[in-house]
Parts: structure tokens; C-alpha cells; sequence
């Protein structure tokens, strides 16, 4: 298990923020760490699976411009074997199994609502196993995934300890 501490997430933030900052940037913004300290965490982190380093496509960009959120009820004996089928189409950009009323969401970009109704009804409904559609189109996102930050109540704990324990 990785013990991750307050220069870790000053380092995972600036990351966030230019995920091209190099580590002697990091080094001179804290003044207190080395350019390869800063490159061993970096690496660790990554290695421990803490964090993952990649490019962010922003579909608008591309001409996708409308954002669904789908979710399936589901023959019980197929989520997974559903989910899978949904994570193979190029359109769908998140795919989640869940426990409640519905057994999967999804998410889809598309160039406009047309794409999305047709998609929703004459590939998603089609799937063997799949009961039910709820979507709602997305017209505006406030936060994504990829820029989420470590809870102010863990640098918290941090402030009041040495490291925090982040299991994979």
C-alpha cells in the first residue's frame, strides 16, 4: 500500500494542472524538493497505480457536442457480459456497473440528439439483455473525473500525521 503525503499531492496537483509540468518546474514552485525526488515519486506513484498519466480528449473539439447519460436495467445474469458489449462502441465514452435500480450507466458523445436517440434505440435497446433505457441528455459538465482532487480532509489528516495510506 502506498503512503502518500503532502508532497505528493502538491506534486499530483500540479499535474493536474499541466499534466506536461516538468519536475524541475515542480521543483522550483516548492523550493524544497529536488528535480529527481520529484521524478522518483512521480514514477512510484505511478508504478503503485496511484495515478495514471495520459491525454484528456475533449470530444467538442471533434464536433461531439452532445453529451447522454444512459442507464440499463438489465437481464440479471448479463451486466457484465452487457457492460462489455457497451464499452466496444466507439460513441460510448464511460461505461459503470452499479447496484440499485439500474445495473449500468453509460455515457455517449455525439454530434447532435438525433445520433444519440438512434443510438439509444436501435443499438442499446437491441443488446440482448437489456430490459430498460433511462437517458437524459448532459448539456453542461461542472467537474469530470479527471479533475478531481484530493478531499480537503485528507490533506487534513496529512497536516495532522505524516502520510495517508491510498490502497490500489
Amino acid at each position: 500500500m502506498y503512503e502518500f503525503d503532502k508532497t505528493d499531492i502538491k506534486i499530483v496537483n500540479f499535474l493536474l494542472e499541466d499534466g506536461r509540468m516538468t519536475a524541475s518546474e515542480m521543483s522550483r514552485r516548492m523550493g524544497d524538493i529536488s528535480e529527481r525526488a520529484i521524478r522518483y515519486r512521480i514514477d512510484r506513484m505511478i508504478q503503485e497505480g496511484v495515478i495514471q498519466i495520459s491525454a484528456v480528449i475533449n470530444p467538442e473539439a471533434l464536433g461531439f457536442k452532445i453529451k447522454a447519460d444512459v442507464w440499463l436495467e438489465v437481464e440479471a445474469d448479463m451486466v457484465l457480459e452487457v457492460a462489455k458489449k457497451m464499452a466496444s462502441f466507439d460513441n460510448v465514452t464511460y461505461v459503470a456497473c452499479g447496484i440499485g435500480q439500474n445495473d449500468i450507466s453509460i455515457q455517449l458523445a455525439a454530434y447532435d440528439t438525433s445520433e444519440i436517440y438512434y443510438f439509444v434505440t436501435e443499438v442499446v435497446r437491441k443488446v440482448p439483455g437489456v430490459r430498460k433505457t433511462t437517458t437524459s441528455i448532459v448539456p453542461i459538465v461542472l467537474k469530470d473525473v479527471y479533475q478531481w482532487r484530493v478531499p480537503e480532509r485528507i490533506i487534513k489528516e496529512l497536516s495532522e500525521s505524516k502520510t495517508v495510506s491510498a490502497s490500489k
